[in-house]
């Protein structure tokens, strides 16, 4: 077993620096089939020093293959990682992952258990990501209810044959906004039969700013684009199960409309309350309930689309 560990990354040099010293600091035990392992990251038109800092330091990083392209998203960026790769297993990171030394040994004895249990590789291994702020020391955050996923595939940590990815056609590159490339193709590999197994010893801390009122522009434009790119999902895949992922109901409609009082409670209304707890050390409570105007933001973005859809149409 060869791993290839995909990464995309856009103007993040800080935090993928972290990211790639995990990856070189990782550790196997004997007999386990690993063969061994590269980093293959894919710099999708960055604006800051990513490239010239990587080029700089090539010999720190002796796993790492850079690969450039100009600022297409993720899904085009995977892809090209995923061309350009030479294992035989694919490994998918964000770049602000710091992953634990056991990373990869954790992610090859799952998918060497499941497929001696199921005695076939249509599989793939899912492991944990555990959300932080803590840029010093990243992997002392512990596990947070927060931090529990319920997602089919998801590529923030995620392991899986190389051959299966190309059968299902790799990841469609219309998503060029934020969100659902993943889980988009996570349906055609579930219409492939695989199955996803748990791996929650292969840790992964995903690294993320405090959160502070600056950064709420960003993320409500975010929720917009993940709106739009959620319409997209829907129309290659128009099920029911599509719809409730990307709060296309009257149930999501009536829930956040209710809890944001019909977008009265907004980025606006609640900064005081969210500076307040700012302020008192506990930004990611204030992000919590921010999150009730950004999924209105969000609803209201899926339901524009919609439209936009259907005038063009």
């Amino acid at each position: 077993m060869f791993f290839s560990i995909v990464i995309p990354t856009y103007n993040r040099q800080p935090i993928l620096e972290k990211c790639l010293q995990a990856l070189e600091a990782q550790q196997f035990r004997a007999n386990e089939g690993i063969t061994g392992y590269e980093v293959v990251v894919v710099d999708d038109g960055s604006t800051d020093e990513t490239v010239d800092w990587l080029n700089s330091h090539h010999a720190e990083f002796p796993h790492v293959r850079l690969f450039q392209q100009d600022h297409q998203g993720p899904a085009a960026a995977r892809n090209l990682g995923v061309a350009q790769a030479r294992g035989d297993t694919i490994v998918f990171i964000d770049s602000d992952l710091v992953v634990t030394p056991s990373f990869l040994q954790a992610h090859a004895h799952a998918l060497q258990q499941g497929q001696a249990q199921l005695g076939h590789d249509r599989i793939f291994t899912y492991g944990s990501v555990i959300n932080t702020c803590n840029f010093a020391d990243p992997t002392s955050e512990p596990f947070k209810l927060t931090d529990f996923s319920a997602a089919y595939f998801a590529t923030g940590n995620v392991a899986i044959a190389r051959h299966w990815l190309e059968q299902a056609g790799l990841f469609d590159t219309r998503f060029q906004l934020y969100g659902w490339e993943d889980l988009e193709l996570g349906v055609r590999l579930k219409q492939l039969g695989l199955k996803l197994i748990r791996c929650p010893e292969a840790v992964g801390y995903h690294w993320h700013p405090p959160f502070n009122l600056a950064q709420i522009p960003r993320l409500i434009d975010k929720e917009i684009q993940r709106g739009r790119m959620g319409v997209l999902f829907y129309q290659k895949h128009p099920t029911w199960e599509v719809r409730m992922m990307i709060q296309m109901t009257w149930l999501h409609r009536l829930l956040w409309g209710v809890l944001s009082a019909g977008g009265r409670l907004n980025e606006r209304t609640m900064a005081p309350l969210l500076q307040w707890l700012i302020d008192r050390g506990k930004p990611q409570l204030a992000l919590e309930i921010a999150r009730i105007f950004l999924n209105w933001y969000n609803v209201q973005g899926v339901y524009a689309a919609q439209a936009d859809l259907r005038r063009s149409n």
